[in-house]
């Protein structure tokens, strides 16, 4: 465009005319842009526009001056061709008609044809259709039968088989008709179908976590059951063994023998009423919601996930397991419950451990053993504490045994538990202890403390059977007679026994050898002598309406019962079968322990003794300003003796050291008394009256002393007593004051045992009394000699009473 342009352009340089005629002709051969023309026209020169309008004109003229030449020429040939048209128009309209009839008769005889050749082509193409769609069909059909059977699948909740045929179906079945729609809506579908199924087996996991919780205590129950079961059979057939070869039976079967046989046959009736109920934990729970979810995670490549949360899960519900309830000591149901949902809990786990692969491993399990372990006994060992009653302690005891027996079944190391049966035992002692401490106070409360009367040989028999006593004089004697004893002696007697059988029950089942368990029932027996039976006897002796003749009882009771320990011994030995000659075999500490309650009751009857005394002394009355005796003891004092003599007839059953210590601690008692009488502080005066009635008392006590009421005694070894009481008496009756004074201090002294601050204070009441009923004293001249040898002697006592204190 831009070299014609240049070209008009030097056109209309060289010859306006002839570039215009240029123009004209670019424009009419339609070659060139005719706004590239125009412009290069109207742009080169001034007045071109008028110029080229002029050619233009010009230009249009000749050419209509060609058109009417052109048309003049042909006119004629028009009209005669016009002419001739107008006589074929008849032709024409008759030549349509005919070709219209025909058309009409075509058409009329083509009709059926046309008719099946349209069935004929609709079915042409309908066959081609379903052979299209059979194809399409056939390429179709097994996508949908699976997605079909996928649907089915997660209605009839298989999951894990739903997600093998989704991948099979994204792996095979899809790429094949991937072009449909359909397909695509299934592919985009199937994203969503896995996590409903993941959701779904999450929940399912749930529910089945919320069942087993609920469940574990049936679970750990039948457990229990069944290794309970296992174990008494066990037990029986070792027993059989043991008696079809002749062994020694285990200690198990030794408590007693026809008791536990009660217990086994009472045990196997039960089993075998309820053989047909003892389920499995298969048969209990159904763990499909587990393994399904397992393999449905796995599948989905989120293993991980699952194995957390059910550990965490898990985890959870055995901190719940493992809070007790607050009021579980109270009965053995709280425990039971407790621990059938902690076994019902690791039997689970123990399932899970060998189904499955790596859902929970060995050491995820010994792990949270080892945490429940430590929770089970600091638990046990607080609740336990509480616990007052030994059956329900034994009962516990029974019950962790089974406990531990029943996960030692299951692999968890259980030793910590027996070593905490040990701390529980310990307890069962006290609780047995206490409880042993009320069955003696009663049977002391209950008893006569009399010997107990026998009126027939079955009644000898019968006692005899149930203590071993052996007296061959009391054999000989004729009945009716009397054992020593009274009748808390074969009752205390049988409670140590039972007392052996109550403490062997703890031992059954713990898996100790005979020997531990011998040194364990000597110790615990140890203990119920040394400390409740001892603790009850001196409580006993201590109670006020004990008397003298019951405290002589209970130390004939004391001396039967340490008699006894030698058959306690052997009794033990005969439930254990561990010799006593053994090295390490504990002694039982009876002989200590009612030597101790003999010497407790021996210095009660001395206290009582003395007590009585002062009773009798009490009652005395002297008129310590009498002028002259009564001649007679005073009758305080003969009662007291009579008292004194009846007592230490009871004395005679008492070992002889005993009622010689009696009876000499009542004589200086009583000694001791009289000189407290006549040195009271608010005793102010006596008269010699006074002090020659009082020497008859005195009298009268040596007299008893002398006629030797308890055996033994040598020589006046008794009337030395009141030895004290009778040089002063025969000090102040002879008033052999020079005597005294010179002989002071020698060890050949008639008055040697007169203390000069005794005799000083007796002295002075007797210088006061002599003041008082002597008004006319002064007048007498005896009576004046008298006051003054009392004066007299008087500062000679006061001389030496300070020469004494300054040497000292």
């Amino acid at each position: 465009m831009m070299s014609a342009v240049g070209k008009s352009g030097a056109m209309l340089e060289e010859d306006p005319d002839q570039t215009y005629e240029n123009v004209l002709a670019e424009i009419q051969s339609f070659e060139l842009p005719i706004e590239a023309t125009l412009r290069s026209v109207y742009d080169d020169q001034p007045n071109a526009h008028k110029k080229f309008m002029e050619k233009l004109d010009a230009c249009i003229r000749n050419h209509d001056k060609e058109i009417e030449k052109m048309c003049n020429f042909h006119h004629q040939g028009f009209v005669d061709a016009i002419t001739e048209l107008l006589k074929v128009r008849t032709d024409a309209e008759k030549l349509k008609v005919q070709v219209t009839d025909t058309n009409r008769r075509f058409q009329d005889a083509g009709k059926e044809v046309i008719v099946q050749t349209e069935d004929i082509i609709r079915c042409r193409i309908q066959q081609r259709n379903i052979t299209t769609v059979v194809e399409k069909l056939q390429l179709c059909l097994p996508v949908l039968e699976m997605y079909s059977k996928l649907k089915e699948q997660m209605s009839t909740k298989r999951y894990y088989s739903a997600l093998k045929t989704m991948e099979q179906l994204e792996n095979v079945y899809f790429p094949r008709v991937s072009q449909y729609r359909f397909c695509q809506l299934m592919i985009e579908n199937l994203p969503k179908l896995r996590e409903d199924i993941k959701e779904i087996s999450m929940s399912d996991l749930k529910d089945f976590l919320e069942s087993i919780r609920k469940h574990s205590d049936k679970i750990g129950e039948t457990a229990m059951k069944q290794a309970q079961q296992q174990k008494i059979f066990t037990v029986t057939l070792q027993k059989q063994n043991n008696v079809k070869f002749g062994k020694t039976m285990y200690i198990n079967d030794r408590i007693p023998e026809e008791r536990n046989e009660i217990v086994l046959k009472h045990a196997f009736e039960e089993e075998d009423e309820n053989e047909e109920e003892v389920l499995t934990v298969q048969d209990l729970v159904d763990f499909s919601p587990v393994y399904q979810c397992l393999h449905i995670y796995s599948v989905l490549g989120d293993e991980e996930t699952f194995e957390n949360y059910y550990r965490k899960q898990r985890k959870k519900q055995a901190r719940l397991v493992l809070q007790p309830q607050s009021n579980m000591h109270e009965t053995v149901d709280g425990y039971r419950r407790y621990f059938t949902q902690i076994v019902g809990f690791f039997v689970v786990e123990d399932h899970i451990l060998h189904v499955t692969q790596g859902l929970v491993t060995r050491a995820y399990t010994d792990e949270l053993w080892n945490m429940a372990l430590s929770k089970i006994i600091a638990v046990l060992r607080a609740h336990s504490s509480y616990c007052t009653d030994p059956d329900l302690v034994l009962e516990l005891k029974n019950l962790i045994v089974i406990f531990a027996d029943t996960l030692q079944g299951y692999g968890f190391p259980v030793n910590r538990l027996f070593d905490l049966l040990f701390e529980i035992r310990d307890q069962y002692n006290e609780t047995l202890l206490k409880k042993w401490a009320g069955v003696f106070r009663d049977i002391f409360e209950e008893d006569n403390y009399s010997p107990i009367p026998i009126v027939s040989e079955e009644e000898y028999k019968a006692i005899i059977s149930k203590f071993p006593f052996q007296d061959p004089d009391l054999e000989k004697q004729p009945f009716p007679k009397k054992l020593p004893m009274s009748q808390s002696v074969p009752h205390i007697y049988i409670q140590v026994k039972e007392f052996i059988y109550a403490s062997l029950k703890f031992s059954e089942s713990l898996h100790r050898s005979s020997t531990e368990i011998d040194d364990m029932l000597r110790k615990s027996t140890n203990l119920l002598l040394t400390r409740t039976l001892s603790s009850c006897l001196l409580n006993l002796i201590k109670k006020p309406h004990i008397g003298l003749t019951e405290l002589v009882q209970i130390i004939i009771n004391t001396t039967h019962l340490e008699q006894a320990c030698k058959y306690l011994e052997d009794f033990i030995t005969n439930i254990t079968n561990i010799s006593q000659e053994t090295v390490h075999t504990t002694r039982l500490y009876g002989l200590s322990t009612f030597k101790d309650a003999r010497h407790a009751a021996e210095g009660e009857i001395y206290t009582k003794l003395n007590q009585k005394i002062d009773e009798f002394v009490q009652l005395a009355d002297y008129d310590w300003t009498m002028s002259e005796p009564d001649g007679r003891a005073s009758g305080y004092l003969m009662d007291l003796i009579n008292f004194l003599r009846s007592i230490f007839q009871v004395f005679t059953h008492l070992p002889g050291k005993v009622a010689q210590t009696a009876c000499m601690s009542a004589c200086q008692h009583l000694s001791t008394s009289l000189m407290q009488m006549l040195l009271d502080s608010e005793l102010k005066q006596i008269s010699m009256g006074a002090v020659q009635q009082f020497n008859l008392d005195v009298i009268q006590c040596e007299l008893f002393a002398s006629s030797e009421p308890v055996p033994g005694f040598q020589g006046d070894t008794l009337q030395l007593a009141f030895i004290d009481l009778r040089q002063l008496l025969d000090l102040f009756m002879v008033w052999d004051w020079s005597t005294y004074l010179a002989d002071y201090g020698q060890p050949a002294s008639k008055y040697l045992r007169v203390n000069p601050n005794t005799a000083l204070t007796l002295l002075e009441k007797m210088k006061d009394t002599s003041k008082k009923n002597n008004i006319f004293a002064q007048f007498r001249k005896n009576d004046r000699d008298k006051q003054k040898l009392i004066e007299t002697v008087v500062k000679q006592l006061k001389s030496l009473v300070n020469g004494m204190s300054q040497h000292t």
